[in-house]
């Protein structure tokens, strides 16, 4: 199942001299779909608006937010990437004046997990790719993902279904698709995302939850050792919700009851969407 939208019309193909193609000068959502509706809608919309504002890219929210819907009232169930481009614009760097931005819609199935990421948890490959620090860009989702292209590029063995991502000084960040936890002594740390990496919809969700229910939650810079000390650790991502952290080289930990009780809350709000 593959389909596309440009501008809010159905096509093909997109300008060769789109600066999203030519620079990454751009931002993209990857939300998931089920009933025709979008899982957590409006943190994705809220997180495009944050980073077209951060990087001067004057988005037409409403125009975004109708398309979308329309998009994913036809999709039905699947995968819909929503990218915002800078637009058209001449060879160099310099912003086009005035610029008009380009909306992409795509859609396509969602993948096909195996259920034992969900039920007893996921190896994680320790990349060597480190992520270099860019706190302009750090945390938005923008168009440039040549590090995780590099970091996925490391394993091809399919008992690890995620890689751990660090940046330059050894600091815990993320996975290459997807947010890290760890649970110490019944509290849920995460990484700050200051310097880099991408605060993902799902990890803003599941913070928010879990400070609902009154665990205690904090993001801050996340050590090495902090993660091989941990009780549990999780990886979530907006399409498949949270996989348990099992193995990393030669350190393992159990499937521990912070984490399914997390993933039966999130399993209660894809029920809702």
């Amino acid at each position: 199942m593959k389909r596309s939208w440009v501008d809010g019309q159905p096509c093909t193909g997109m300008p060769v001299d789109d600066r999203g193609l030519a620079y990454g000068d751009g931002l993209f959502e990857t939300i998931r779909v089920e009933a025709g509706q979008a899982w957590l809608l409006e943190r994705h919309l809220q997180r495009l608006a944050d980073g077209c504002e951060r990087l001067g890219i004057p988005c037409d929210q409403a125009a975004t937010r109708a398309e979308l819907l329309e998009f994913c009232h036809e999709l039905v169930r699947g995968v819909a990437k929503l990218i915002v481009t800078r637009g058209t614009g001449q060879r160099g760097y310099a912003q086009p004046k005035p610029c008009h931005p380009r909306r992409l819609l795509l859609g396509s199935a969602l993948p096909d997990y195996p259920a034992h990421n969900w039920q007893a948890g996921v190896r994680l490959f320790p990349c060597a790719t480190r992520l270099a620090e860019q706190p302009l860009l750090a945390g938005i989702k923008h168009l440039n993902r040549l590090e995780q292209v590099l970091a996925r590029a490391e394993w091809h063995d399919p008992a690890y279904a995620e890689g751990l991502l660090r940046d330059c000084t050894g600091r815990v960040i993320e996975g290459v698709f997807s947010n890290l936890f760890v649970v110490r002594d019944g509290a849920l740390l995460t990484a700050s995302l200051h310097r880099c990496g991408v605060a993902g919809v799902m990890r803003a969700e599941i913070i928010d939850q879990a400070r609902q229910l009154g665990i205690v939650t904090a993001v801050r810079d996340l050590a090495y050792d902090e993660l091989l000390a941990a009780d549990e650790v999780f990886l979530c991502n907006s399409v498949y919700g949270i996989w348990p952290v099992t193995a990393l080289a030669e350190h393992a930990w159990p499937v521990g009851a912070l984490t399914r009780k997390l993933q039966a809350v999130v399993a209660d709000l894809s029920r809702e969407s």
